[in-house]
């Protein structure tokens, strides 16, 4: 039975609301794309005193949430490390003689083994998304530094590119890495970087299950447009 009331809505989301939406969405994006240009770095080099001394000045919310505890436990770190003992502490985390304590590369955490499928699978990618190593790179592209690059430079790009990319490449080792982080013996200023992936990473993977959205990676041609749709 159709009521005999109609009633016009009383909001409805106006030009500024859109905007006001896009502006939070980019924000956002901007500040993803910064935390895992941090995390890279700091998984390629260790830590300079400057970047020390920028972390030990976070201004950390005042929260009880799993990410802020990490943010909180990093300050608290950079304050009190000295730039040459977290370099002897790279060193033997992920360099050392012949292996580091720490294996920084994917197909090692899913296969077992260096230089394995997970490698080629994400070269098909790159390829894909139109990324490559730099010439002067020695290390594989799935070195845990050269992953969260990726993810920093697509993370203005759709959801479904950057879902794909984080469930392919990211999403089924990272918490092995970090555990594999936090219990090496060597493991002093690196236990707070390794906290703070592992709690930035599942945000993302909360943040990736809630898109509805399925994106496949094997589906070229509806990357590709995604792509020419981020570099208009």
């Amino acid at each position: 039975m159709n009521s005999p009331i109609t009633q016009k809505p009383m909001v409805h989301k106006s030009d500024n609301a859109t905007k006001f939406a896009q502006d939070i969405e980019q924000e956002q994006n901007a500040l993803r794309s910064d935390i895992y240009l941090l995390l890279s770095s700091l998984y390629r080099n260790a830590p300079t005193t400057e970047t020390l001394a920028f972390l030990s000045e976070l201004d950390v919310d005042d929260e009880s949430s799993e990410m802020q505890q990490a943010w909180s436990n990093l300050k608290i770190a950079a304050k009190n490390a000295e730039t040459s003992l977290v370099a002897d502490e790279f060193q033997q985390l992920f360099i050392g003689i012949g292996r580091g304590e720490v294996v920084p590369f994917a197909s090692w955490h899913i296969t077992g083994s260096l230089m394995e499928k997970p490698l080629a699978i994400l070269r098909q990618d790159l390829k894909i998304i139109g990324l490559e190593r730099d010439e002067q790179v020695k290390e594989p592209e799935d070195h845990v530094a050269a992953v969260f690059e990726v993810m920093s430079f697509i993370a203005d790009a759709h959801d479904e590119l950057q879902q794909a990319f984080y469930n392919k490449h990211i999403a089924n080792w990272f918490e092995s890495l970090t555990k594999q982080v936090v219990e090496a013996p060597s493991s002093d200023f690196y236990v707070s970087v390794a906290e703070l992936t592992q709690a930035f990473l599942s945000r993302e993977k909360v943040k990736f299950s809630e898109n509805s959205t399925k994106a496949d990676f094997g589906k070229a041609i509806e990357i590709k447009n995604l792509i020419d749709t981020v570099d208009e």
